[in-house]
């Protein structure tokens, strides 16, 4: 019976989040069970290019390191806006969103040979997380009880916690980069005078991931909460009592 309940939470979770934690939560068993090892996973041009391990182009984005505080907090940051974007802006719009993946990790790969990063899991959820909050911004935050503040300064307190953990915030600019240049071309250019849309999602994504009808009986969580977690919990203002409290 708890397999079933459990079985049926985690179907009930949006494809692309679903498809893209497993993989990072497998990638990740896999490494610490010594299948396979950190080394065959990193980004590295020059094996890709001339070795044609192409799936380096992948993997880097999903191992998040070995299973520790750092590992579970990308996860559910990962989980939380990956899914709040799903179910919210771009609800009904799958290939929309594998696009915005596919975009983003393409900028990243580009940036990243240059800034010597060999993992770039963690500069994409901040990418999701950096869309999610200026696409929200009249969300209160509240991060571990100790900040508030309004949901567009969310990349910006994530990156001053890396600091404070003594890991490089290279990471987190990179994503914070690529998801305003993300959130620019698709928000903010196309409303401009004399803009227009220059991102356009390929016709063949679209053949592949969106369903020509949804189901009507399908209820998303709330955009602002769909994880139920305490880290980085928003309410949007107005709001008489804080989310999740």
């Amino acid at each position: 019976m708890a397999y079933q309940t459990l079985q049926q939470e985690y179907l009930q979770i949006p494809v692309v989040t679903r498809a893209y934690t497993t993989a990072c939560v497998l990638t990740t068993a896999a490494v610490q069970l010594e299948i396979i090892t950190p080394f065959q996973l990193y980004f590295n041009p020059d094996l890709i290019l001339r070795n044609y391990q192409v799936w380096r182009l992948i993997t880097n984005f999903l191992f998040f390191g070995p299973v520790g505080f750092n590992f579970l907090f990308n996860m559910i940051f990962l989980y939380r806006y990956c899914r709040m974007l799903e179910e919210g802006s771009f609800r009904g719009r799958t290939a929309d969103f594998v696009f915005m993946f596919l975009f983003g990790g393409l900028l990243m790969t580009i940036f990243g040979t240059f800034v010597s990063l060999v993992f770039l899991g963690q500069a994409f959820t901040i990418m999701l997380v950096y869309v999610w909050s200026r696409r929200n911004p009249n969300v209160r935050m509240n991060f571990f009880g100790l900040l508030n503040f309004q949901a567009p300064f969310l990349p910006w307190v994530l990156m001053g916690f890396s600091l404070l953990l003594g890991n490089s915030i290279i990471v987190d600019l990179l994503g914070i980069a690529v998801g305003h240049v993300y959130f620019f071309l698709e928000d903010v250019f196309p409303n401009q005078p004399g803009g227009g849309r220059w991102l356009r999602t390929p016709s063949i994504i679209k053949m592949l991931f969106d369903t020509p009808e949804e189901d009507a009986n399908y209820n998303p969580l709330p955009e602002e909460r769909p994880g139920g977690f305490a880290w980085g919990q928003g309410q949007r203002l107005g709001e008489g009592q804080r989310l999740g409290g």
